[in-house]
């Protein structure tokens, strides 16, 4: 199958560079599978198109702010853009939260070299294990006795903003870029999962006076999401693998969804990988590295909350999968006609069977 398949031309200002003032008072585009008229809403106004009992799996990811500013010993500037904390894979002897491992990619001037010190602020240090090239490289991160590398983290590190949004974070991306239902404890990604980005609390909360029930999953968004695929052929990609948990009480909700007839609609890309990873192995954990593409059989989502992507990337596949790419071509173009917002800022299309 051709990736050209799932191209198509987005003017550049169609890409929305911030969030709007209120969340859900984005726009929201009505996808039927094999339907052809695309009526357009409000993403307050959700509710009205689903019913009580339906279920919405949400993912509860906390992003990080990955982007570290330091500098070398030689006074040279440098970005570390964290991707993946390796501490449990590689832990210190002492078990301490103030030395962890991550995999890292960077940004300089002059090509980084092993065993190479860095000072980031606030007393985060690093030291390069591995510089990075085609691949991420390792950066072991430090902090004095008796703190924390996560909190240092927190302090010093910048939102991680996608590449086509043409600005630096300013400070209120630290909330903008954040679902309202984070959890502290689910801290670890490196995007937004943007389906999310849409809610309110008072939604959430009309969403449940209306009988529509909500469970939560966690994936880390990984850079994966941003990779293009250079590939000719969709069949040769292979997907950047993400970590990912369903607890069990979430499992349950579905199983109890299902034999009460009602739909399980999934958040986002990442809770329709999760779940349907789930499906195929039996795994409720670990690293998640699905590719769905036209041809998925897909067994547990049987709805999709999602946003506008990115031409001929694998999510543009995973939506071509779930409605028909001729369907998904379709809405997007009457998503152009409509003016819509594109990508992580954008508005969003609820596609139902």
């Amino acid at each position: 199958m051709e990736v050209a398949l799932f191209d198509y031309d987005l003017p550049v200002e169609r890409i929305a560079q911030y969030p709007l003032s209120q969340r859900d008072q984005s726009r929201l585009l009505l996808v039927e599978p094999r339907g052809c008229s695309f009526p357009e809403t409000l993403f307050c106004h959700l509710s009205h198109y689903l019913s009580p009992g339906d279920l919405l799996v949400l993912n509860d990811t906390r992003v990080i702010p990955a982007r570290l500013l330091g500098q070398k010993e030689s006074g040279g500037q440098v970005e570390a853009f964290l991707v993946r904390d390796l501490s449990e894979a590689a832990p210190d002897e002492a078990g301490s939260d103030s030395r962890a491992l991550w995999q890292v990619l960077f940004k300089s001037s002059k090509k980084m070299r092993k065993g190479q010190k860095l000072e980031f602020g606030t007393g985060l240090c690093g030291q390069v294990i591995e510089p990075s090239g085609s691949e991420p490289g390792l950066l072991l991160l430090t902090v004095a006795a008796g703190a924390s590398v996560n909190a240092a983290i927190e302090k010093v590190g910048q939102v991680p903003l996608p590449p086509y949004i043409k600005r630096q974070p300013a400070g209120a991306d630290r909330q903008t870029y954040q679902t309202v239902y984070a959890d502290s404890a689910a801290a670890g990604a490196v995007a937004a999962p943007t389906a999310g980005l849409h809610f309110t609390r008072e939604l959430l909360d009309t969403l449940q006076a209306n009988g529509i029930e909500t469970a939560f999953l966690t994936l880390h968004v990984g850079l994966g999401t941003f990779s293009p695929v250079r590939c000719r052929t969709v069949e040769e990609h292979r997907i950047h693998e993400e970590y990912f948990q369903i607890p069990e009480t979430t499992l349950a909700r579905i199983c109890q969804t299902k034999a009460r007839k009602r739909r399980v609609v999934a958040v986002g890309t990442t809770v329709t990988r999760a779940l349907e990873f789930y499906a195929l192995t039996g795994k409720s954990s670990g690293m998640c590295d699905i590719f769905i593409y036209p041809g998925h059989e897909f067994k547990l989502v049987d709805g999709l909350l999602t946003n506008f992507h990115l031409p001929a990337s694998t999510l543009m596949m995973l939506v071509s999968a779930f409605a028909g790419r001729e369907t998904i071509m379709a809405a997007y173009r009457r998503a152009l006609a409509l003016n819509f917002r594109f990508y992580s800022y954008g508005d969003a299309m609820l596609i139902l069977p």
